[in-house]
């Protein structure tokens, strides 16, 4: 079963890659709107900050190092939550354009996709509200989309930021996935304790149906005993149900906007804060109680903040 806590860390995913500015009014885009997201997640108990960066002007995903060099060393002066990067970075982004941010960065943590897949996100165009060209191109070219992770690619991401100390969130969208980090930690790539993030309710990938997650925390307490973290994301309208059911499971919770846009049904959500505030209410009547940033480090064995590089 999943290393047991005694706390539970709430992540928080501030803007992400999917959804586009029209859709929601509240969705972050500009740094300084990235920041002041970020730090209000924090204090509404966020441990770990999950970070993707945008071009301002337009709101579309970057992986330019200077659109998060304009938001990082803020949310670290303003918060001590642990920052976790992405390096899945925007749909159909090299691998190269992906894991740069981090790479200048150093960051605590950061995400890592554990395998390639079908990333079909085009029917979130139904909530696009007088959209950019742009957003309408993006989401339509995800029909014909593979989100490539190879064991190549995998293996050159954790080689270049191990050197740099910095540990990953394992994002799984499939069983398969947790194999393949099985795979890397026979061949000594990665140490435990594992940070496992199932992932729920991409078009591609597993669906939100609880047996899944039922099946996601098997398979990895066959592969990982109790050398891993088990969190758990559901995307859209899955998202509290099903990060619920993972906490009840021993697990830890990811929610943000990335993930989801709206509080309750028909309710777009007004900040990442809201969002977090409401699992927490929910993870607290449940008598859990909430990991700070520093005990979220003691958990993942992260390096400290004082040793990232922003």
């Amino acid at each position: 079963m999943p290393r047991p806590s005694k706390k539970t860390i709430i992540s928080c995913a501030v803007t992400g890659s999917i959804h586009t500015p029209s859709m929601s009014p509240h969705l972050p885009v500009t740094a300084d709107q990235i920041a002041e997201s970020a730090i209000g997640a924090a204090e509404a108990g966020a441990a770990v900050l999950h970070l993707h960066a945008r071009r301002p002007e337009t709101g579309a995903p970057s992986q330019d190092p200077a659109h998060y060099a304009a938001f990082l060393p803020r949310i670290r002066e303003e918060t001590d939550a642990i920052v976790n990067i992405t390096t899945g970075g925007g749909l159909g982004m090299s691998m190269e354009a992906r894991i740069a941010p981090a790479l200048q960065a150093a960051p605590e943590l950061a995400s890592l996709n554990m395998g390639s897949f079908n990333f079909n996100i085009s029917a979130a165009e139904k909530g696009c509200h007088d959209p950019q060209p742009w957003e309408v191109d993006y989401l339509r070219s995800t029909r014909d989309l593979i989100m490539s992770n190879t064991f190549t690619q995998i293996e050159a991401v954790l080689t270049e930021l191990n050197a740099l100390g910095t540990r990953f969130e394992y994002e799984c969208y499939d069983t398969g996935h947790l194999y393949n980090l099985a795979h890397f930690a026979d061949r000594g790539l990665v140490k435990p304790p594992f940070f496992v993030q199932a992932i729920f309710g991409v078009t591609g990938a597993q669906g939100t149906d609880p047996e899944n997650l039922m099946h996601m925390r098997a398979t990895a307490d066959r592969l990982f005993g109790d050398d891993y973290l088990l969190s758990v994301l559901g995307a859209g309208r899955s998202q509290f149900p099903l990060v619920t059911m993972g906490a009840i499971l021993g697990g830890h919770v990811r929610v943000g906007l990335e993930d989801n846009l709206y509080i309750a049904r028909g309710q777009l959500a007004e900040s990442n804060a809201q969002m977090v505030a409401k699992v927490r209410r929910i993870l607290e009547e449940l008598g859990h109680e909430i990991a700070t940033p520093d005990e979220a480090r003691e958990m993942l064995g992260t390096k400290g903040a004082k040793e990232v590089a922003f």
